[in-house]
């Protein structure tokens, strides 16, 4: 049987995790971002085959996640910034959402769903986007 959550320890993870991944992201910190992860976690998002020329959106282990995040931080467009306004959590899932309609104007749009390890490092990460956000990838503007 699986040991019940301590809420307390599991919020101060979550809080942690949740504000350090906004920072290196923002960063473009890939060193901090992989630091975050499990050695094996996993990463989905549209994104990958659109960066990466893979058939399948998914990133398995730091090795296949250092070089998306390295492309990430070398092309994210303009559009994209980092208005969010908290997140939902069981103590293990993290879920938030980029809004699209942000106090400066339109930006990205996305929901990021991650789940925690008994480590609380993420194990595995999905990246959900909006019409906004595939509107920026129809047209390219991460290759600009």
């Amino acid at each position: 049987m699986r040991e019940a959550l301590n809420p307390e320890r599991s919020n101060k993870t979550v809080d942690h995790v949740y504000h350090a991944w906004d920072r290196a992201l923002a960063a473009n910190d890939v060193e901090a971002l992989l630091a975050l992860y499990a050695e094996d976690a996993t990463i989905e998002s549209p994104l990958i085959p659109h960066l990466m020329g893979t058939e399948q959106g998914v990133c398995r282990g730091h090795k296949e996640m250092r070089p998306f995040f390295e492309v990430v931080a070398r092309r994210k467009p303009q559009l994209r910034h980092y208005h969010r306004d908290g997140y939902f959590t069981d103590g293990k899932k993290i879920i938030w959402e980029y809004p699209r309609a942000a106090p400066d104007g339109e930006q990205m749009d996305f929901v990021e769903s991650m789940e925690l390890n008994d480590s609380g490092l993420i194990q595995s990460h999905r990246v959900y986007w909006g019409w906004r956000g595939v509107k920026v990838m129809q047209h390219d503007q991460y290759h600009r």
